[in-house]
């Protein structure tokens, strides 16, 4: 069930009988045919299990469920929105900037420290995104929300790439993150860059970097 985009921020999907997509609640804007929207608890393929794992680790965004027959444009407040088509892959994304997505796709969480050891709960940490992040794999599609638009840049072994820990979205692939700092003598007199840490991410895949430093 792919997404149509109708601007930088919105999207439209058709809704088919017998097929299921999920949506931040309150993302409807507006819609054609036979449409119903209800608040779901379990969100995507995980079930129950899936669904105290992630109001455990505090990554348990209000979702609704919209079915029936006719199309729907999403969008939430007036953030850029992106769209991943997965291929039988994991997205790794915080799920307050999910918008939408296909109701085949599996939801779980992530243990930060999983990918990154000890930098990458510190990383949680000093970004502010916890220590948990959400995952969606299997094939279909999703659409992240982020600030002044989004780039898709490739990681391969021989290129990892450096992120602003503000900036990075999400990352698609076998991927490893971990906080990188560059703290000197500079930053302890104040007189440093601004650029202190970084994530670095090496491996193979994807990661979806935004326009801007803000967070949502």
């Amino acid at each position: 069930m792919p997404f149509t985009r109708v601007n930088s921020k919105m999207v439209e999907a058709q809704v088919l009988p017998g097929q299921r997509l999920f949506s931040q609640r309150g993302a409807m804007l507006a819609y054609r045919g036979n449409v119903s929207f209800t608040p779901n608890v379990q969100g995507g393929q995980g079930g129950i299990g899936s669904m105290i794992g992630r109001r455990l680790a505090n990554e348990a965004t209000p979702l609704m469920t919209v079915e029936g027959h006719g199309s729907v444009m999403f969008g939430h407040g007036g953030h850029h929105v992106h769209c991943v088509d997965l291929t039988g892959d994991t997205l790794y994304v915080e799920a307050d900037r999910l918008l939408a997505f296909d109701g085949s796709l599996r939801q779980g969480t992530m243990f930060m420290g999983s990918q990154g050891g000890v930098m990458g709960v510190i990383r949680g940490q000093v970004t502010g995104q916890g220590l948990f992040t959400t995952t969606l794999q299997g094939h279909g599609a999703v659409a992240v929300m982020a600030h002044g638009g989004v780039i898709e840049l490739p990681i391969t072994p021989q290129r990892p790439v450096h992120v602003d820990p503000q900036a990075y979205v999400a990352h698609r692939g076998d991927v490893r993150n971990k906080l990188s700092t560059a703290l000197g003598w500079r930053d302890m007199v104040g007189r440093g860059s601004g650029e202190a840490f970084q994530l670095e991410l090496s491996g193979q895949g994807t990661v979806y970097v935004q326009a801007s430093e803000e967070k949502l």
